[in-house]
């Protein structure tokens, strides 16, 4: 694996879209059973997907995942439990703020 240097890959996806009162949520499956690692990203090709309420979409797609190199990937596993923390650091409430 080198260092400093990224590639890509480019993988069919599929990607779930759930637009229901129980559950609003959004997945991507790789459909060739690929990995994505810290410091990976990844990126979905085509045009925006709308779920209406109360349904949930599925389309087929193409993912790019860049991988990390080493160093940052060894970064990555090394800051990300900070990272996480802050995110911790938010609720969410029903009250109303004046």
């Amino acid at each position: 694996m080198p260092i400093l240097t990224r590639t890509t890959e480019r993988v069919p996806c599929t990607v779930e879209i759930s637009h229901r009162f129980e559950e609003l949520s959004a997945h991507v499956r790789f459909d060739d059973g690929s990995v994505v690692h810290p410091g990976d990203a990844v990126q979905v090709e085509g045009p925006e997907i709308m779920a209406p309420f109360g349904e949930v979409v599925r389309e087929a797609r193409t993912a790019v995942i860049t991988r990390a190199g080493a160093l940052e990937r060894w970064w990555t596993r090394l800051t990300g439990d900070t990272e996480f923390m802050e995110l911790c650091e938010f609720s969410f409430s029903g009250e109303v703020l004046e």
